[in-house]
């Protein structure tokens, strides 16, 4: 799972690697950094450097000190002679959220070297700090698109195993670049769960949100107007067709809906219409029930006519949050069920924070000169 994709991975190595280090030193003193106690055996005395060479490159690493210099870690030597299981260890310990018993056990197993459940604990909760800070971080700039999409892992609770849905929001700045704004845990997909995620984002900064993109959870919906009016809702048109599925035939055998999907590659929104009216002369007679419905629901799929067509293809549906969830099924499918939603939330977190960063340094997914233009030439029209 890792060696497939080590660039991606080689920060989160490294800050696992540097965080076994503190752990030892915690266990060799018998006390944490600052910690006073009598069961103290010595104190540190600064760091030095130390290269390892690995399959995801070179990690450099800061090896602490004790006063006394009796202390030594055995990890090097370790990682060499079973990196990749070493490195396939660490990532189940840090990115999956498994139990600390199950992490040592697999630890000893595979590598030869064991850690404390306290040591393991401790490690965890400064991962879950870091990664709470990036769930909290303030948003400073405005994101004129953001799109929103739920999906649903099996977590245990009080012995009990139930689905929660996993939120997400994914923003596009003014840059033209994609930022991973917010992933949290809830319940269900309810309207108040929705208006929480968001009340969320709009207390860390959000603002300037021209277009919302969703699917039609009436929940979801309610939220977004409630919460960001002042953005028009664009409706998936990948779910729209799903559920268009729900008024035919189960064999129907023909070319109505990709003859209804096509209106979604039109150039303009008059086009798409004029496509649209012959569509439903077309199949109205055959299929009475699916036309009314879409007569009566379409509309809102076709909001992202009013961007310029270079961002057509980007915000008419969620799918650009697709990558991501592939990702998140990947790992999750391995876990099948999690132990509890704090381990669920630190994997998809985790996961997060590596695909933003790779977002980050990529090009810019969209040219938002296109959509000041865009703008400009609306302004002229009107005026």
């Amino acid at each position: 799972m890792l060696l497939s994709d080590p660039q991606g991975l080689h920060e989160v190595i490294r800050a696992v690697m540097q965080e076994v280090l503190e752990a030892e030193m915690d266990e060799a003193l018998g006390a944490s950094k600052g910690e006073r106690t009598p069961e103290r055996l010595g104190y540190r005395s600064g760091y030095y450097g130390r290269t390892l060479v690995t399959r995801v490159g070179k990690l450099e690493l800061r090896v602490p000190q004790d006063r006394a210099g009796r202390f030594s870690t055995e990890l090097f030597e370790r990682y060499q002679r079973s990196e990749r299981a070493l490195v396939a260890t660490l990532a189940e310990m840090y990115v999956q959220g498994v139990s600390t018993r199950k992490v040592k056990a697999i630890t000893e197993e595979l590598c030869g070297h064991a850690f404390s459940a306290s040591s393991i604990s401790a490690i965890n909760k400064r991962l879950d700090e870091s990664l709470k800070a990036f769930a909290e971080r303030p948003l400073q700039e405005p994101f004129a698109y953001l799109i929103l999409d739920a999906r649903y892992e099996k977590v245990r609770e009080a012995g009990i195993v139930m689905s929660q849905a996993v939120l997400i929001a994914v923003g596009i700045d003014w840059d033209g670049r994609r930022q991973i704004l917010a992933v949290e845990m809830a319940n269900r997909e309810s309207r108040s769960a929705w208006r929480d995620f968001l009340v969320g984002l709009k207390a860390r900064g959000l603002k300037g949100v021209e277009l919302v993109v969703s699917d039609d959870h009436a929940g979801l919906v309610a939220a977004i107007g409630e919460v960001i009016p002042e953005a028009a809702w664009q409706r998936c048109y990948v779910h729209f067709l799903r559920n268009a599925l729900d008024h035919l035939p189960r064999k129907h055998g023909d070319d109505c809906l990709q003859e209804l999907r096509w209106l979604y590659d039109r150039r303009d929104l008059a086009e798409a219409k004029a496509d649209l009216a012959a569509w439903l002369s077309k199949w109205s007679a055959r299929y009475p029930r699916l036309t009314t419905w879409v007569e009566e629901t379409i509309e809102y799929t076709l909001t992202f006519f009013r961007l310029p067509r270079q961002h057509h293809k980007h915000l008419k549906s969620t799918n650009m949050l697709e990558r991501l969830n592939e990702e998140i099924r990947r790992r999750t499918y391995i876990v099948r069920i999690f132990p509890n939603s704090q381990s669920c939330l630190r994997l998809v977190r985790a996961l997060a924070v590596e695909t933003n960063e790779n977002w980050m340094e990529a090009n810019r997914y969209i040219n938002m000169d296109d959509l000041r233009e865009h703008k400009k030439l609306t302004l002229r029209q009107a005026a």
